[in-house]
């Protein structure tokens, strides 16, 4: 890379490091996102950028991995000697001890860069996502929720929130010590402590920052960069990291004007693809139906278990095809609000989302589309390594779904294409069809 990186980040998942990406490149620093560790030549190809993301799947993965994989991880964000090193969770903050654990991410990053502490920012109004003395809140519809009672995140099938005390939720993943800042009249008030739980020599407390307006997240901004010296550079929290960095850096006249990105144009069709048990997305669809696309539902038991597995890609497959010959757009879906009914037997999870990432990376090819989209965090980082992309740049930005771009596609061996990867809560009801028609904000 030439010139000094603002910032490099690992996601922990595809769709919030494509958030992270829409962020950057909207307030002026141009992005890459690699899907895994790329060689010298394809870093040399994007040289231009002054960021560098990494999208990842911790999220959905147990310590143990990641006390196996985020160590070679972190040692090459720290090679690329950007500003700042961002390990960036959901603005939901979603998580358990068993499974994408944000406290042992924090251990093994803060040993990476040899550092004491870090800063944890979390709340992102442009997300509607909320922090105040160290309290959680996320929207759901026209209404703000405290975590542990959002209609969704409370209930999530795999991570549920049952405690909206960020600082006593990382207590359960970690033993690292943490305070809690709340910045007011745009200074940060005395903290609220947590102390570690084991005993022994008090070590210094990493800092939770409430970011709640505008005013906190200019303070919040204003707070790290201005003791990026003291703190170092390994941070984390949500895309709230960069809406508040890029206040200060902008502030500090440090970032050229945003590019204009070209007009969406419209497609004729598009495929979607969708793993995401989200109510949101579930009314995604049905708006997606009566604007004539063809729902194909997918038998989710089949993905997970993979019995009866051919047979059912064989079948939607069939379907969706038929479809794009008549000049509709198919959206895959393995749910519509709810979650399959369980089954007997070891259930392989990450093969529901590599199996529609394969469904759609035939459509695409097959039918020569130049648009698709996923559905789902965790679907979408499966999905996304069965398409053949080592890299993605923003395409354009979509200001009234914050948090799902739709970004072009690089691929190793193929031509570009246009893909937008959409976390379950996120987007209007006409998300889809507007994706299709290019019609996002008008």
């Amino acid at each position: 890379m030439t010139g000094a990186l603002f910032i490099s980040y690992y996601g922990d998942d595809f769709t919030g490091s494509t958030d992270v990406m829409e962020a950057l490149t909207t307030g002026g620093i141009e992005t890459v996102l690699f899907t895994s560790i790329p060689d010298k030549k394809q870093l040399a190809r994007f040289k231009h950028c002054r960021a560098v993301g990494l999208a990842g799947i911790s999220r959905s993965q147990a310590p143990g991995w990641m006390s196996e994989t985020l160590p070679a991880i972190f040692s090459w964000l720290k090679s690329l000697d950007a500003r700042f090193c961002h390990y960036k969770t959901c603005s939901t903050f979603d998580s358990s001890p068993e499974k994408g654990s944000i406290g042992r991410a924090l251990e093994i990053g803060l040993e990476t860069f040899s550092q004491r502490r870090t800063v944890v920012v979390v709340g992102a109004p442009q997300l509607r996502r909320y922090t105040f003395f160290g309290t959680l809140f996320a929207a759901y519809g026209e209404q703000v929720y405290r975590i542990d009672r959002h209609p969704v995140m409370s209930r999530h099938p795999a991570t549920p929130m049952h405690e909206a005390d960020l600082i006593e939720h990382l207590s359960l993943q970690t033993d690292l010590p943490f305070e809690c800042l709340t910045p007011l009249d745009g200074s940060i008030a005395a903290p609220r402590t947590h102390q570690a739980r084991e005993t022994g020599q008090a070590r210094t407390a990493s800092r939770l920052i409430d970011v709640y307006d505008s005013l906190s997240q200019a303070a919040a901004g204003g707070h790290i960069e201005d003791n990026r010296q003291d703190l170092g550079p390994f941070i984390a929290g949500s895309s709230g990291v960069e809406y508040a960095l890029l206040r200060r850096w902008r502030e500090l006249d440090l970032l050229p004007p945003p590019a204009v990105s070209r007009p969406l144009a419209a497609r004729s069709r598009i495929a979607v693809v969708s793993g995401s048990c989200s109510p949101t997305t579930a009314r995604q669809i049905e708006t997606a139906e009566k604007r004539g696309f063809e729902g194909v539902p997918v038998n989710f038991n089949a993905l997970a278990t993979g019995d009866g597995l051919q047979q059912e890609t064989d079948r939607v497959l069939q379907i969706a095809s038929t479809a794009l010959e008549a000049g509709q757009s198919p959206v895959l879906y393995t749910a519509k609000g709810k979650a399959a009914a369980p089954v007997s037997g070891p259930l392989n999870l990450d093969g529901v989302g590599k199996t529609l990432g394969r469904l759609l990376a035939t459509l695409k090819d097959r039918h020569h589309l130049e648009r698709v989209a996923v559905a789902g965090g965790d679907t979408s980082s499966h999905a996304l390594a069965e398409l053949d992309v080592f890299a993605l740049t923003l395409r354009q930005a979509i200001p009234t779904t914050p948090g799902s771009p739709v970004c072009t596609a690089h691929t190793r061996d193929g031509p570009e294409f246009e893909i937008a990867l959409k976390g379950g809560q996120i987007g209007t009801d006409t998300y889809f069809a507007d994706l299709r028609d290019g019609t996002f904000g008008t």
